[in-house]
């Protein structure tokens, strides 16, 4: 039984080094020297036949470095979530710089909270503002029609007639009507009046 479990232990290792056998020599196409940076590592992935195996090696090479070269020597890291270039002292950032960075990250993230609470204040005031300004617009304009007497009966005929345009038979027909009543009340006298004569 010891045996049986030293020969499968003994195939397991033998396996598991035969499927790490062509990853590790994939990994190392670059050559016998390992690229020292990212523009090197991109220079040998360039020359890779396949155009799969060189977008492999180029994915390779930006996860291996993070820093780029500069022109005028040494290296920068780009972080994209401040979107801003960090200078580094070699193609990766060392402890560090990388704890130095994350503490800017985190400065950064404490700005961009208290933007973004200060521009939703000034939005809140902006719209109170506006908000008060609609409301002393419209009281006056309120106050005004509460304290206006309503026009009498007699005076909503003058009102219509000042409203209508002349000879249109929707504003003549009351005109006429109403001075045929006038004309009977003149001459028969009002309805109310009859009543109390008989």
């Amino acid at each position: 039984m010891i045996a049986f479990r030293s020969s499968a232990l003994l195939i397991a290792a033998i396996a598991g080094g035969l499927l790490l056998q062509p990853s590790r020599a994939q990994a190392q196409w670059w050559g016998a020297r390992a690229p020292a940076d990212f523009e090197e590592c991109a220079d040998s992935a360039e020359k890779v036949e396949s155009k799969e195996a060189r977008t492999a090696a180029l994915s390779e090479c930006n996860a291996k470095f993070a820093g780029r070269r500069k022109p005028g020597g040494g290296y920068s890291y780009f972080d994209f979530m401040q979107n801003r270039n960090f200078d580094i002292a070699g193609p990766n950032p060392t402890p560090e710089e990388q704890r130095q960075i994350d503490e800017q990250y985190t400065a950064y993230l404490d700005n961009q909270r208290r933007s973004s609470i200060a521009a939703a204040f000034a939005a809140k005031q902006q719209l109170e503002r506006a908000s008060l300004k609609n409301e002393n617009e419209k009281a006056p304009a309120t106050t005004a029609s509460i304290s206006k007497p309503q026009a009498p009966a007699s005076d909503v005929r003058h009102l219509r007639a000042n409203n209508c345009a002349q000879h249109s038979f929707s504003c003549d027909w009351p005109r006429l009507s109403e001075g045929i009543k006038d004309l009977k009340k003149a001459l028969f006298g009002s309805p109310s009046s009859k009543a109390k004569r008989s």
